[in-house]
């Protein structure tokens, strides 16, 4: 895969009542440097413009969209980039895709022009012709609803432990944040369908990636990650050094459990159910104690979790 202009990517392109932000991101796709890329947009049951845009968009640059004809279902993010990516693999001949390399890609974000470009340059420095499971992420500048910058880097802002991507880690903990993840077909075929019960299709990917693959980081901020009032994620500043230390100790000493350890316990039962008999030991390891989080006995759930950051 020398020449790296020949490789078509695949955009996945989920949209829901985003018409305000909408075609800030559409406009940062159309100037990638990187232009040989089709947009395979869904979407999820708006109320609003967005259909009416995307179809403008369409019709101005037919060649670079596709949108996926269907019953306007919602659901949701997870289950929504879920569909297209089965959608996409179901049409790829279609879709003028050999082996695929796909982009999830939200709605109110806004890629800088080198984003495809560069994360397609080191997907073909790692990528070693065995077909294993590859995602590739980055760092994103926070910028407000304005474009207006908050923080030149996401992982700092959010003190993420970026160097804990191991499968026992990162099965408690996500890194990837899904606007910035490129991967390959192997790990689409590995990971769809994307489970009811998995928290984030970002957060499955990821684990998938780091059980059977490769999970890259890429340290350059290659997205604006656009904060307002919809974001249904978005990104939460991590306290300074004293008030942390203040909420650990009111976490450590905390009487009620974590309802959010649940959610990542339930995740790792369905995870071990797809995948157990595939995993190594110290991997089916991790994902028992990670499904133990679901005790209702928040000194319990600790002793887990602190388990598995050690693992």
């Amino acid at each position: 895969m020398s020449d790296q202009s020949s490789q078509r990517v695949a955009v996945l392109l989920s949209t829901y009542n985003g018409e305000v932000f909408l075609a800030e991101q559409l406009d940062s796709l159309l100037e990638q440097t990187h232009q040989n890329f089709i947009i395979v947009v869904r979407d999820d049951g708006s109320s609003d413009g967005t259909l009416l845009l995307l179809q403008k968009y369409a019709e101005a640059s037919p060649e670079k969209f596709h949108i996926v004809e269907e019953e306007p279902v919602n659901y949701g993010p997870s289950g929504s980039f879920s569909v297209l990516c089965e959608y996409t693999l179901a049409n790829k001949s279609a879709l003028g895709l050999d082996n695929i390399l796909a982009c999830f890609c939200d709605q109110d974000d806004v890629w800088l022009n080198n984003k495809l470009a560069l994360q397609i340059e080191r997907y073909c420095q790692i990528q070693d012709g065995k077909d294993k499971p590859i995602l590739i992420h980055c760092d994103l500048e926070v910028v407000d609803q304005n474009l207006q910058r908050v923080a030149e880097s996401l992982i700092s802002y959010q003190g993420l432990e970026i160097e804990r991507n191991q499968f026992p880690q990162v099965a408690v903990s996500n890194l990837v944040t899904g606007c910035t993840a490129l991967f390959n077909e192997a790990l689409m075929r590995a990971a769809l369908p994307v489970p009811k019960k998995a928290m984030m299709h970002d957060w499955w990917f990821a684990m998938t990636a780091t059980a059977f693959g490769e999970l890259v980081f890429m340290p350059a901020p290659l997205v604006r990650y656009r904060q307002h009032s919809r974001n249904t994620i978005g990104a939460k500043q991590r306290e300074d050094s004293e008030h942390w230390r203040r909420s650990l100790l009111s976490r450590v000493f905390a009487l009620e459990h974590n309802e959010h350890l649940v959610d990542v316990a339930r995740q790792a039962k369905e995870f071990s159910r797809h995948f157990g008999g595939k995993l190594p030991l110290k991997y089916r390891l991790a994902l028992l104690l990670a499904r133990r989080m679901r005790t209702r006995s928040a000194t319990m759930q600790r002793v887990y979790y602190r388990l598995l950051r050690k693992f």
